[in-house]
């Protein structure tokens, strides 16, 4: 059943409200949304599956009565073993079980067994024949023995996650993946083997990553977090898996059936920051305050749990190139509710609701910009989740999530410009810094793009420019800032509605033992952008070195300005937004046979994704097969479902006990695309556009940016896709210990980017430069009808073709060791890895650390920017060496030790170059020589914290704790400057974070 938005956000709104309503009304609501909703997306729970064998005659012992209770979970869940004494306890809650064994004599033993996130926990036991209530059980395998949906999994409770120090942010947790980088970007994620928009985030389940550009919203944070699991590879065709890098999903905490609750304040005082390297001084103070609470609502039946969080910054002091500017603020409010609910001992389900409202004033400014141009901002975030399993029978278990993500985020200028842009109006050139956010010139040097004159005329306009705007320097006017006021008002939403289903069925079928796997899912992902100009948006000055577009007009351009085409229509004209949507379907099924010490796993993911435009509709007896309908939703692109069969692969043979080998082959085809907006038709009439304007400011001509026009599909292109093989041991020493070791490797190829249609036949002729491969050149056009569609309908001259030849490879051989004592934890990990090819998704724009465009990027955008212009070589996200080791331990006087420790190689990097290619236009992304020929400085790092606890009184008690990130201060540089023309050429951008120290204290009951 698919819902609409509107019925989505009221179910959701009413959900949340009886979270604190009486107990008849949270009841009826948890009933009515059971019903009315159905199905959506990964696990969020456990379970526990073993042997118990007699412990004289180690025959199976059939009969015997298992139950596990836990304080998670409203009731206890019962099965009896079967007559080879298995036994398996499915879709438990992530925590801490007692487990009690029951001979058929009513004798009884118990033990301790911890179920972690989308794992099951094995557990094999020696049983008395006779039994003693008080004698000690035997365990015959490891605690660290666990079975989860990929072949790669790391899984950390809360006792881990909080005694390390990681930090507040969901984005904080990614540190302790093994083989992934540490990385400080703010927006993309880190690279694993594929593009860092390739990851997979799920926050209780639901994936929170933007739609369409596959970065971890910013907003998640760590403070409710109970269970955390980590999916690097050798995936099965469980939880719709379809991560180019890795997946890791959480489980928020949970009511228990006691009262709990905490208040805590941590604070990082700009006194216990060293100062920055190669940044503006700024002196932030930073402080969060947490608050929870939960419990019974009915006992053994309805569980709640509350939750708090107000992070706030405020920075002061900043000054820059044009003097002192306001102080930065951001406050933040998150409200947390939860129910968990279990009607009857075969019945469990969870419904949340998370509100979290951000607001920021004074941000944005440059070191070269005055405090005019700062921003403020809104961003409210919502995520609802209701999930629940139903045991059918000892054997059956079907489970469904529904889920929403909103994400609604605003900016607006603090310095607002009170008029209207418009074609017939002017650009006042005496007053320019009240006109939009004016870009100051520079003095231009010799070029051989233009004459001696033209440099002299332009350079006479641009001093005059910088006497009146630019900023002061040694005594000197000085220009290359900005003035005015932010350019524009940016609001941009999105959404995501995910529904799934999943039937689980274990059997036996001669000697083998059988679990099978269906799944369903359906997501919607959705973004509504609108965006208007401040004033004339953008302006630059051109001083005359182009002419004007307009055919048959020679009129030299002085000014340009950016404006958003939003700020130019009448409200009735079009359609108020440009939404963009991406729907898409997956189904899987899984099988994984056991068959003595071998086990077999044999699965298959299917999907289909479909791509909706806005700004066409379907005509018949057209060449295109579309007429223009600016505002109307079409469907842009289909994939079909026979290129997007994903196999999943492995074996599995224990060769003693519970020591294993195992081989996995997977295919991966990575849903993320930006092409639903990118591809667009309303991006031709509804973006951006460029405005012209002569010496006295008059409009010359005015036309779409031409990276903003719709654009067509080259036919026959296969989706995106990672093929993966990988190699592994696993060696269990004792119960405390695992070590791991794997090799694997990984393809991508099928690479989707905008490209010039002509891009094949581009000429190459007396530029000392690559040129196109004959091969390729020999293929022609993309689209060879583009031309008589674009008389038709307008778009772009660029369409979206496959790559021809792109490809990306992975390496990696990795060596890992667990250990799980019973106050100490410490995980130890060494992964080399070489990640090289042709096409780097991270590394296709001057800021990688973006929201930018997945394919449609600069990649493929005119000579410099083709896959054969030197793009073949080593990837942005290449590791070579990645060390982690981290872990806690908790001493005898109620304190815990943490720490953390990384060295990871530099990242590379290469030169760019246009004049390589004969243009000096733009150097973005105009490789001029092979990929990675460079790489920055490698880093290391070591965290630590320590916390005391103090009893009060009873069950209250006093924590103390410290975290100190980055002990050494080592400000590692990266992301160096690859322009060549730069002055700064190969100088680090960005300087790894300095040593900062957090204090907090939390009460607790």
């Amino acid at each position: 059943m698919k819902l609409n938005h509107f019925h989505l956000s009221a179910l959701a709104q009413a959900s949340y409200r009886a979270m604190r309503a009486p107990k008849t009304a949270i009841t009826s609501t948890l009933i009515a949304a059971a019903f009315i909703s159905a199905p959506a997306l990964a696990a969020l729970t456990g379970g526990i599956k073993g042997t118990v064998i007699a412990e004289q005659t180690e025959q199976s012992m059939a009969g015997v009565t298992v139950t596990a209770r836990s304080s998670v979970m409203p009731k206890a869940r019962t099965v009896v073993t079967g007559a080879d004494g298995s036994f398996d306890l499915p879709q438990l809650k992530p925590g801490t079980y007692e487990l009690t064994f029951t001979n058929k004599d009513g004798a009884s033993q118990t033990l301790t067994v911890q179920v972690l996130l989308e794992q099951t926990s094995k557990v094999d036991v020696e049983l008395s024949l006779t039994g003693d209530k008080t004698e000690v059980i035997t365990i015959t395998g490891s605690r660290l023995y666990r079975q989860g949906n990929s072949s790669l999994t790391n899984s950390l409770g809360e006792k881990a996650i909080e005694g390390v120090p990681i930090g507040q942010d969901y984005r904080d947790l990614l540190k302790l993946v093994p083989g992934v980088e540490l990385s400080e970007n703010s927006v993309l994620g880190p690279s694993a083997g594929g593009s860092g928009v390739d990851n997979s985030y799920g926050f209780d389940g639901v994936n929170v990553s933007l739609p369409m550009f596959g970065n971890l919203a910013s907003e998640p944070s760590t403070h409710d977090v109970a269970y955390v699991t980590m999916d690097r590879g050798g995936a099965k065709a469980v939880d719709f898996n379809r991560s180019g890098g890795f997946a890791i999903n959480t489980v928020s905490k949970s009511g228990t059936d006691e009262f709990t609750g905490s208040v805590e304040y941590k604070v990082q005082p700009k006194s216990l920051v060293a100062s920055p390297v190669g940044q503006e001084s700024y002196e932030t103070d930073k402080s969060w305050i947490t608050a929870n609470l939960g419990g019974p609502l009915i006992e053994d039946t309805l569980y709640f749990y509350t939750s708090y969080y107000r992070p706030e910054e405020k920075r002061s002091n900043k000054d820059t190139a044009y003097g002192d500017v306001k102080n930065y603020k951001s406050e933040r409010d998150e409200f947390f509710g939860k129910l968990t609910w279990a009607p009857s001992d075969d019945l469990l389900f969870n419904i949340s609701q998370r509100i979290s409202d951000k607001t920021e004033e004074g941000a944005s400014i440059g070191e070269y910009e005055p405090d005019s141009v700062s921003v403020g901002g809104d961003t409210e975030q919502d995520i609802f989740t209701l999930d629940g399993s139903w045991l059918i029978d000892s054997n059956t278990t079907l489970s469904f999530q529904y889920s929403t993500f909103d994400l609604q985020s605003s900016s607006r200028p603090d310095t607002e410009l009170n008029f209207q842009p418009s074609l017939s109006g002017t650009l006042d050139v005496n007053n320019l810094d009240q006109m939009g956010y004016f870009n100051v010139p520079e003095l231009r040097g010799p070029s051989n793009d233009y004459t001696p004159e033209q440099i002299a005329a332009y350079n006479a306009g641009a001093a005059t420019l910088i006497e009146q705007f630019g900023y002061t320097e040694n005594g000197m006017k000085m220009g290359g800032g900005g003035v005015g006021a932010y350019l524009q008002y940016d609001d941009q939403d999105f959404y995501r509605d995910s529904f799934e289903l999943k039937l689980d069925h274990e059997f036996s079928w001669g000697d083998t033992y059988h679990t099978l796997h269906f799944g369903g899912q359906w997501s919607e992902g959705k973004e509504v952008l609108t965006r208007f100009s401040n004033g004339w948006g953008r302006i630059d000055y051109v001083g005359g070195l182009d002419l004007s577009q307009q055919a048959g007009n020679d009129t030299p351009v002085i000014y340009r300005a950016l404006v958003q085409q939003m700020s130019l229509v009448g409200s009735g004209d079009l359609a108020p937004a440009i939404t963009s949507e991406t729907e898409t379907l997956n189904f899987e099924i899984n099988d994984t046979i056991e068959y003595g010490d071998w086990t077999y796993n044999i699965g298959v993911l299917v999907s289909r994704d479909t791509y909706y435009g806005q700004g066409l509709r379907p005509k018949s007896g057209t060449v295109s097969g579309y007429e223009l309908a600016p505002g109307h939703k079409y469907k842009m692109y289909e994939t079909d479902w026979s290129d997007m069969i994903q196999p999943r692969l492995g074996v599995k043979w224990n060769y003693a006990d519970e020591d294993d080998v195992f081989v996995n082959f997977a295919i991966y085809n990575p849903e993320t695309s930006s092409l639903a907006r990118a591809a667009s038709w309303d991006r031709n009439n509804r973006s951006a556009i460029d405005v012209e304007f002569d010496a006295n400011g008059n409009v010359i001509y005015a036309e779409p940016r031409a990276s903003s026009s719709g654009k067509l599909f080259q036919e026959g292109m296969k989706p995106r896709r990672i093929n993966e093989f990988t190699l592994g041991t696993t060696k269990y020493m004792g119960e405390d210990l695992v070590l791991r070791a794997h090799v694997r490797h990984r393809k991508g190829l099928h690479f989707w980017e905008d490209m010039p249609n002509n891009a094949r036949l581009t000429n190459y002729d007396g530029i000392n430069a690559p040129g196109v491969p004959a091969d390729i050149a020999a293929q022609g056009l993309y689209i060879e009808n583009l031309q008589d569609i674009r008389n038709e309908i307008g778009g772009s001259s660029y369409v979206i073709a496959e790559v021809d030849g792109g490809e990306t490879k992975y390496w990696e051989a990795s060596f890992e060791a667990e250990y799980m004592g019973d106050n100490t934890y410490v995980n130890a990990s060494y992964v080399w890895s070489h990640y090289y090819g042709n096409f780097d998704q991270d590394n296709t724009t001057a800021d990688n650390d973006a929201n930018t465009f997945v394919g449609s990027s600069w990649y493929g955008d005119g000579i410099g920017r083709y896959p054969w212009d030197y793009r073949y070589g080593t990837l942005s996200g290449d590791k070579p060496h990645k060390l982690k080791v981290y872990g806690y331990y908790t001493t005898p006087w109620e304190a815990n030790i943490g720490a953390y420790f990384v060295f990871q190689s530099g990242r590379p990097w290469e030169r760019w170059d246009g004049n390589l290619y004969g243009s000096s236009s733009s150097h973005t992304s105009r490789y001029a020589e092979p990929a990675g020929s460079r790489r920055s400085a490698s880093h290391w790092q070591l965290d630590l914290n320590y916390s005391q606890d103090f009893t009060v009184y009873g069950d209250y008690a006093l924590q103390f704790r410290a975290d100190i990130f980055n002990l050494f201060d080592r400000q590692t540089g990266y992301n160096n400057d690859p322009y060549f023309v730069d002055s700064t050429f190969g100088e680090p951008r960005n300087y790894y974070s300095p040593r900062r120290v957090q204090l907090s204290l939390k009460f607790a009951f």
